[in-house]
């Protein structure tokens, strides 16, 4: 299991490339990259700030529980912070199992948890002020299938 937080950027393919090379005893590997998607056409910047430590052991504890929920060989999570622009990379999940199911099924509760309640701050940056980002119902929605 990795957890990394981390201000440069990242190659999305060779990410992944490494991690399924290590994944002798897996059947399935499932990847997911977030970008940073400029809705309204005026995004200048993504500025995501957090709390170093505290950020690792919440992100950590969200990735012993899909660990132990699902038979994961192995997992990654990189999420980004600081000034992005929009299409830069900002996260990836990948999760290794011996079976597709539970790596599909594993990723996906990570990237729900992860956008609800990783400990991150997002403010928008554009031609017309800077605002900081809520979080969403349907967001907060998609945390009860788990």
């Amino acid at each position: 299991m990795s957890v990394r937080i981390q201000s440069e950027a990242f190659d999305a393919g060779a990410e992944l490339n490494t991690f399924t090379a290590a994944q002798a005893g897996a059947g399935a590997v499932v990847s997911f990259t977030g970008i940073v998607r400029d809705a309204g056409g005026s995004l200048q910047d993504m500025l995501i700030e957090h709390y170093p430590g505290m950020t690792e052991r919440a992100i950590g504890k969200i990735v012993d529980q899909a660990m132990t929920r699902w038979p994961l060989t192995d997992a990654l999570v990189i999420h980004r912070f600081g000034p992005l622009k929009p299409s830069d990379p900002i996260m990836m999940v990948a999760t290794a199992s011996a079976h597709r199911a539970a790596a599909f099924e594993a990723a996906d509760f990570l990237m729900d948890y992860l956008k609800s309640r990783a400990p991150f701050w997002k403010k928008e940056v554009t031609g017309e002020g800077e605002m900081w980002v809520a979080a969403k119902d349907e967001d907060e929605g998609r945390l009860e299938r788990w």
